[in-house]
């Protein structure tokens, strides 16, 4: 049955437990595809980084990655599964106009990393055991461009386009055990679990996981089961879904329209689902297949990996310092709350802090602008703060410029603009704006002078003992200065023209 209205969130919680399944495809950064030499830089015309063997032509065989297979297993270490001593790829036999072999090359019952788990922090500090079935190596599709509809999707396209360039990336795809025990929370495990996941893959490395460029893709698993019961419900699969924010809110969705469905009498079918990222709904794609209809059978033309315990021992060492122990290394040495530490995650700026300490800056400085100017900036550019045309050592200029008094917040600020606008690095910039603090005696002093003669009734109530008043004398001068006078020379100068101790 069709239901078009959604149940209440606390409704659906009250009546029903969530049990959700994670399904994270991360494309590795090697420069070559898994199984054949071609490129896999982005951006090439279309189909001109194929080979016969990407293409599955007649008598072409393929020959494993070897760092692909390496970024496997450091992806398997950090997520504390244990790795296969011998493990193999397997044929996953299906049709798609945008996999040239009607099969992908994959790994089955047989996964080169299993049985392992990742700790998530939750907003207000609860930490959540996410339970890891296996990470296996497989390879990407092509990609398809649909033409001629409203939508961009198959249905009502007048015809397809095909991109080959794509097909035999490689991928690491990485299930979860069933999430049992999140409750109402389950929507917010979803979303940290892929932002640790995300974390954890750009620390070691092996991928730059951009969700919105499609090199980290999540499908959530998500079924109801009735309060006080154990047998899992019928579950959907909501597919490639390509945000932090949008995990979270298709595990909602389904949550509210999986209780709607069994509230209502209805059934629930196994099927895969679009999210839309416009509304946060999701609509339905295809009936879901069973693993046994995709007949899998070991791949005859691939020799089964089998790593060594010295390899592993070796990759074992080289695990980067791993996210959350990163991040509470940070906290303390920053002198930051777990809320504040929070934040700087959720705008992407762990990274260009540190980068900004280690350029010289203090971190509350580094902090303070990373998460002030520049992430409201990057907030109405539509951007990562990452991607601002700003460096962490063109930050740390900036925080040393108003360190020895030559710029005050104001003048950063404008300075920070000039950077963004691309008129040079912060010395350039306060040279060609003149943006210098005016703190020399003579131009100081006689903007002091002016100050207090255009405002004599101030003048007289400082004279007169209410020293509160001279902050009007100050911002005349600093109005007069186009707000480049230092603040606290100024004051202290006017005090003692005044004839008043400060």
């Amino acid at each position: 049955m069709t239901v078009t209205e959604l149940v209440s969130y606390d409704e659906a919680l009250a009546s029903y437990d969530p049990v959700m399944g994670l399904e994270v495809h991360v494309e590795l950064g090697t420069r070559t595809k898994m199984f054949c030499g071609c490129s896999t830089e982005l951006g090439a015309e279309a189909n001109s980084q194929v080979c016969p063997t990407c293409l599955g032509l007649p008598g072409a065989l393929p020959v494993v990655n070897k760092a692909g297979v390496e970024s496997a297993i450091r992806i398997g270490l950090a997520l504390n599964c244990r790795i296969a001593d011998w493990c193999r790829f397997a044929r996953k036999n299906y049709f798609y106009p945008d996999m040239p072999k009607n099969f992908q090359t994959s790994q089955y019952d047989e996964p080169i990393a299993f049985d392992g788990y990742l700790d998530v922090q939750l907003e207000d500090g609860e930490v959540f055991r996410v339970e890891i079935e296996r990470a296996h190596m497989e390879e990407d599709t092509g990609k398809s461009t649909h033409v001629g509809g409203a939508t961009g999707r198959i249905h009502g396209a007048s015809h397809s386009l095909l991109d080959y360039n794509r097909a035999g990336i490689p991928l690491i795809e990485i299930v979860t055990k069933p999430i049992v025990g999140a409750g109402e929370r389950a929507p917010e495990v979803a979303k940290a679990y892929v932002a640790e996941l995300r974390e954890l893959i750009k620390a070691l490395g092996v991928s730059e996981a951009r969700m919105e460029m499609g090199q980290m893709r999540c499908d959530v698993n998500l079924s109801l089961r009735p309060q006080g019961t154990e047998k899992f419900g019928t579950r959907s699969e909501t597919k490639n879904v390509n945000s932090l924010r949008s995990v979270e809110r298709a595990a909602r969705f389904e949550i509210q329209r999986h209780a709607a469905v069994l509230s209502s009498g209805g059934t629930i079918i196994q099927e895969t689902r679009h999210f839309h990222e416009d509304d946060g709904s999701t609509t339905s794609g295809r009936v879901k297949e069973e693993a046994e209809d995709y007949r899998y059978f070991p791949e005859p033309d691939l020799v089964p990996v089998a790593p060594s315990r010295e390899w592993v021992e070796e990759l074992r060492g080289t695990l980067p310092e791993l996210p959350r122990v990163r991040r509470m290394r940070l906290r303390e040495e920053w002198g930051i709350s777990e809320h504040e530490m929070q934040s700087v995650l959720n705008a992407g700026a762990v990274d260009p802090i540190v980068a900004t300490v280690d350029a010289g800056a203090p971190a509350d400085q580094a902090r303070k602008w990373w998460m002030g100017e520049l992430a409201r900036r990057a907030n109405e550019d539509g951007v990562e703060l990452t991607a601002l045309p700003i460096t962490p050592e063109q930050v740390a200029r900036i925080c040393a410029l108003v360190a020895e008094g030559s710029l005050n917040d104001k003048l950063a600020r404008q300075t920070i603009e000039g950077v963004l606008a691309g008129e040079g690095g912060p010395d350039e910039i306060v040279e060609k704006r003149g943006l210098k603090i005016v703190s020399d005696e003579g131009a100081l002093g006689t903007a002091v002078d002016e100050a207090i003669a255009g405002n004599p009734g101030i003048a007289e109530k400082v004279r007169g003992g209410k020293i509160q008043a001279a902050g009007a004398l100050v911002g005349a001068v600093m109005k007069a200065t186009r707000g480049q006078a230092d603040a606290g020379r100024a004051r202290q100068m006017i005090l003692e023209k005044l004839g008043v101790e400060g």
